[in-house]
């Protein structure tokens, strides 16, 4: 399991190259040449960069799903939209797809934020609206989601 830290500010060029910042391709280099798949957000306008081990993972949860039942065919059709392997090149540049250009709504600044164990991708201004305090108390949050009591020592 990798467990990424950062947010990182890039810019996007015409042809939706953007140059992976060197701390965080640091933070990538032991899997490097395992390569990435990237999709569209679940939650928000924004896109999602699996390293290939993460994405083995996800995908090992989705084949257990019943296909036999039309919502977990339409949640993996929908899940899946978009869905592309990318590599990140020798000179350090990763090359989004169009249509995920897109959807995200990238202009030319774009913040890359780690997830743990994915990366998100944003336009700026809407990693910015995404982010704003004043929109969720971060505290009432911490507790409805990392609160439980029977946690394992988590502070």
């Amino acid at each position: 399991m990798i467990n990424l830290i950062g947010t990182y500010e890039c810019k996007v060029d015409a042809k939706g190259r953007m140059l992976v910042p060197a701390d965080l391709k640091k933070q990538l280099s032991p899997i490097l040449q395992e390569g990435f798949v990237i999709k569209e957000g679940l939650f928000g306008s924004c896109l999602e960069l699996h390293p290939m081990s993460e994405w083995n993972v996800v995908t090992q949860k989705l084949n257990k799903l019943n296909r036999f039942k039309k919502k977990n065919v339409d949640f993996i059709r929908r899940f899946s939209k978009g869905v592309r392997m990318v590599e990140i090149d020798a000179a350090g540049r990763l090359l989004i797809p169009k249509d995920l250009v897109v959807f995200a709504g990238i202009k030319k600044e774009i913040v890359l934020s780690s997830a743990i164990n994915i990366v998100e991708i944003w336009d700026k201004e809407q990693y910015n609206t995404a982010t704003d305090d004043s929109a969720v108390d971060i505290g009432d949050l911490a507790e409805e989601v990392m609160g439980n009591d029977d946690a394992d020592g988590i502070s």
